[in-house]
């Protein structure tokens, strides 16, 4: 059919060869022991019942729409804040249904067709989709890695010209596992004022801050996690969500904190408002449940540290001289430098149909050389090492 459809959904939709082997093996009846797994309820964590409760509430039956969110589920959103001893008031606040949707409206908010959004590379491979969707042009900046992290700055400065409406900013990021520094949040603040840009910190797995406590990789000397969260240097939108804050992917209710200057803040806002009551996507039995929810957010995330903590200790442990972690700060994923002697997707086609175990090549997140893999440490422990286990032992083979 030769319909003309809009150009921005002219996508590449056929199966790519990593998901072709692996539709193979399932077919046949293969186990695959999965580790690209990112949403925590099939990982085995126990959400405490009573948080399900107010989902049977008749509250849920009335309807008050507020495009910006129901007051009471801004509070809760500004009380959790709170309690991390960052004063965000709930007037700055707007609810949406995702993420995704927050990135969305921000974009609708910032950048006109024809304008661009700098992103970092490696991150996210969903960024190319949102901002096709939206109409906005992109490029990219790198993150440098000397057995850290970094932003590259004068890499980033020469990506600024007059069409750039906003940074970008993942928090720690993903697949990396980098905090911004003070040093670099210094240099975003004074080069988004010069030129006008807003920053849009996206800081779902901010709480998962792997330096609190005792890791296995040596990341003595680095410095703690930052948030953009109330940053009022530059205007800046920073994201947050119960994807990742409750691990609770299906219970659709993310947030945008906006700061910064106060009369572009109010501007923004104004707009915003507009914007989110164009849609009004945030429904509300989330809404009404969110203080109780929020309220057991240490317990379910205490879950999950302790989880990633202990399969990154075993897998540090049974490291061989083939491979390597890269020091990762925050998040749930681990990256891990292989021999270059094939590429990325020949390495991740082995791990697949030899051993069984499915994993992210690094290209998936745009990792500039080869080779490298990314890996989740959300697993049930026994899995995870049987999964992982194979890998290395395959890589020990070289």
């Amino acid at each position: 059919m030769n319909f003309p459809f809009a150009r921005r959904t002219n996508w590449h939709q056929e199966s790519n060869t990593l998901n072709k082997a692996l539709e193979e093996l399932g077919k046949s009846g293969v186990e695959i022991l999965d580790l690209t797994a990112s949403n925590p309820t099939n990982c085995g964590f126990v959400y405490p019942p009573e948080m399900f409760s107010a989902l049977s509430s008749l509250d849920n039956l009335q309807y008050h729409p507020d495009a910006c969110g129901m007051e009471k589920a801004r509070q809760a959103v500004s009380q959790y804040y709170a309690r991390q001893k960052v004063a965000l008031p709930p007037s700055d606040i707007i609810l949406t249904a995702s993420t995704s949707e927050a990135y969305s409206f921000l974009m609708r908010l910032l950048v006109n067709p024809g304008e661009k959004i700098l992103i970092p590379k490696p991150s996210y491979p969903l960024f190319q989709f949102l901002l096709e969707i939206n109409d906005v042009d992109v490029d990219h900046y790198p993150l440098v890695y000397d057995g850290q992290w970094r932003l590259d700055r004068q890499a980033l400065e020469r990506c600024v010209d007059a069409k750039t409406k906003a940074i970008i900013l993942v928090n720690p990021n993903n697949p990396t596992g980098s905090y911004i520094d003070a040093a670099e949040l210094n240099f975003l603040n004074e080069l988004c004022s010069k030129h006008q840009i807003a920053i849009i910190s996206d800081e779902v797995f901010f709480d998962y801050n792997l330096l609190k406590g005792t890791v296995p990789l040596s990341s003595r000397g680095l410095s703690p996690s930052i948030s953009m969260a109330g940053n009022k240097v530059a205007l800046t939108f920073t994201l947050g969500g119960l994807s990742k804050t409750l691990g609770l992917p299906q219970m659709k209710c993310a947030w945008i904190l906006a700061s910064g200057p106060q009369d572009v803040l109010q501007g923004s806002l104004s707009r915003l408002e507009i914007i989110a009551d164009t849609y009004l996507s945030i429904n509300t039995p989330v809404q009404n449940a969110l203080g109780l929810w929020l309220g057991h957010a240490e317990e379910i995330q205490g879950q999950i540290m302790a989880r990633v903590k202990e399969n990154l200790q075993w897998l540090s442990a049974h490291l061989n001289d083939h491979t390597q972690i890269l020091t990762l700060q925050g998040g749930w994923s681990a990256t891990l430098r292989i021999p270059a002697i094939k590429s990325e997707e020949e390495w991740v086609l082995e791990f697949i149909r030899e051993d069984h175990v499915s994993v992210y090549p690094g290209y998936f997140f745009d990792f500039d050389r080869e080779a490298y893999i990314v890996i989740s440490l959300l697993p049930p422990a026994p899995m995870f090492q049987e999964a992982a286990g194979r890998i290395l032992k395959r890589l020990a083979k070289i």
